[in-house]
């Protein structure tokens, strides 16, 4: 599409655009534009009665809200992932939402990671999220296997090849651990090529969906992907701290969990209360803990409305979007200024749903100058700033004005005017 730099533009795109329909659904201060879905989305209208419905259960029919709530909490967990499964790809029994990004990982880990003869090695990259490295680490160490880590390097800080990913898999590892898109700069990796390829020198691979589930689709056992997880909080819209998910290859249903719980056991005979742990036969083995209900009712509304629009038109209109506000910064940016640079992929099909900009200097207080100004964004070390516009509740013309606000921080020098104290979330 040809893009043209004025306001009157923006107006036309959103006009035929049936995602403002979804815009009305959400909670939105007028005077704020929300660029950080890919942090924690949005509260929905539908959401937050999904919240109430669970209230309203728990007061109506307390311990028999496992029966007796509509759904029973009893299969929360199996029916949300029913849902999921479509976003990712899969099979409904591959796919359970249960835990969080962090406990999932060290549940498939202590799954999946069973050292022998040489393949002891976990591979990572340097770009992953600190909590999935740190989670790698600590399943190494109780192997003592501390050593035992292999980095796949950045050539420029801010991408990954997967040449390079390839080029490091050996008979020496046991297990891959990558992401799907890189939580700073928004490279979307090649999931099915990274399969392939691990597969070959017989290693066993996983993803981390959380900076893509919801906002792009999947093909996850297509491709042959051995297990996955994801949080449900950024695109996905459930809320701060809500349930995660995760993803099995049904290939691998006889693999018993590392980390035994009571809710992974077979639901048929869960009460019976046995001390012999008979894990279901599909992914829900996986779970842990009792599900926490009223962090995951809000899933409910999330997955209805991304599965009514479909995951490949919230890609096309995420990619329309993220398209959108890189044109506009190269139309109204000084780059004399602050020199900045957009380090995601140009191409469709390397991007995910956010842009990422880095800035030669100032970029925490012009993120800072902008969420004083209403444009919510988030800063990460060192040098850049995230834009996420989720297609569910941002417009074309809010990404016009948002530009319009960090044009004239940028080119007025208005940064100057905010102090340089940082707070400790940024």
């Amino acid at each position: 599409m040809k893009y043209k730099p004025d306001i009157q533009f923006a107006r036309d795109l959103n006009k035929d655009n049936e995602m403002l329909a979804y815009k009305e659904k959400f909670y939105q201060d007028d005077d704020r534009i929300y660029l950080v879905g890919n942090s924690l989305g949005l509260l929905s209208k539908s959401a937050e009665k999904e919240i109430m419905r669970a209230l309203d259960e728990w007061r109506e029919h307390g311990v028999e809200g496992w029966t007796k709530g509509e759904p029973a909490w009893f299969w929360y967990g199996e029916k949300l992932g029913d849902m999921t499964a479509p976003l990712i790809g899969a099979e409904p029994e591959e796919t359970i939402v249960t835990g969080s990004t962090t406990l999932n990982i060290h549940q498939l880990l202590a799954s999946f990671y069973q050292p022998e003869g040489r393949r002891k090695k976990i591979l990572v990259d340097e770009l992953n999220f600190p909590s999935d490295i740190y989670a790698v680490k600590s399943q190494l160490a109780q192997h003592g296997n501390e050593s035992e880590l292999v980095v796949v390097e950045s050539r420029d800080g801010r991408t990954l090849e997967e040449e390079d990913i390839i080029a490091a898999f050996n008979d020496e590892i046991a297990i891959a651990l990558l992401p799907t898109v890189l939580y700073q700069s928004g490279q979307l990796l090649d999931v099915k090529k990274l399969t392939e390829a691990a597969h070959e020198h017989g290693i066993l691979i996983g993803f981390d969906l959380a900076h893509s589930v919801g906002i792009l689709p999947h093909d996850l056992s297509g491709a042959g992907v051995d297990f996955a997880l994801w949080c449900n909080y950024k695109y996905l819209n459930a809320g701060p701290g809500a349930v995660g998910g995760l993803y099995v290859n049904k290939k691998h249903f006889d693999r018993k969990p590392g980390l035994a719980g009571w809710w992974g056991h077979d639901k048929e005979t869960q009460f019976e209360m046995s001390h012999e742990f008979t894990p279901a036969e599909d992914a829900g083995a996986m779970q842990i803990s009792t599900l926490p209900i009223l962090s995951s009712a809000p899933l409910f509304s999330s997955l209805d409305m991304i599965n009514e629009i479909g995951i490949e038109k919230v890609r096309e209109e995420s990619l329309n979007r993220t398209s959108y506000l890189a044109y506009l910064m190269a139309e109204k940016l000084d780059t004399e200024t602050v020199n900045y640079s957009i380090v995601t992929p140009e191409d469709d099909s390397r991007r995910g749903g956010h842009i990422a900009v880095k800035f030669e200097r100032e970029a925490y207080r012009i993120s800072k100058a902008l969420k004083e100004a209403g444009v919510i964004v988030d800063f990460r070390e060192p040098d850049t700033i995230r834009f996420a516009p989720s297609p569910l509740y941002i417009s074309f013309e809010d990404l016009y004005n948002a530009v319009e606000i960090l044009a004239d921080i940028i080119n007025q020098e208005r940064f100057e005017e905010v102090t340089k104290e940082r707070g400790s979330v940024t």
